[in-house]
C-alpha cells in the first residue's frame, strides 16, 4: 500500500497535470472558417468566432450545422489531449487506495 508520502506526491502531480490543461488550447473550424471555435484541454470552451463574410444568414441551418461540427471535432480533440496528459497518472490511482 502506499505511504502517506506516495499519496501526496500522486495529488501534486494531478493538481499540475490539471493546470497544464487548462493551458493547452485546441482550436477547431467549420465551414472554411466562418465558426472557429476553441477549447481548453479541461473540455471548456475558450472561445467562439464567426467569419460573417461567410455565413449566410438566409441559411441558418448551416451555420448551426457548422457550429455543431466544430463542437464535437473540437471536444473530441481536448478529450484525446486531456486523456494522453492523465493517462500516466491514472494507472497511480490504483496505487492509492481509491
Amino acid at each position: 500500500m502506499a505511504g502517506i508520502k506516495d499519496q501526496m506526491k500522486m495529488v501534486r502531480e494531478l493538481q499540475k497535470a490539471q493546470k497544464e490543461l487548462k493551458k493547452e488550447i485546441v482550436e477547431v473550424e467549420a465551414g472554411d472558417g466562418a465558426v472557429v471555435i476553441q477549447f481548453t484541454g479541461e473540455l471548456k470552451v475558450k472561445s467562439v468566432k464567426l467569419n460573417p463574410e461567410l455565413i449566410d444568414l438566409d441559411d441558418i441551418e448551416e451555420l448551426e450545422h457548422w457550429v455543431q461540427i466544430a463542437i464535437r471535432d473540437g471536444m473530441e480533440e481536448a478529450r484525446k489531449i486531456a486523456e494522453e496528459k492523465m493517462k500516466p497518472l491514472m494507472g497511480n490511482l490504483g496505487n492509492l487506495g481509491l
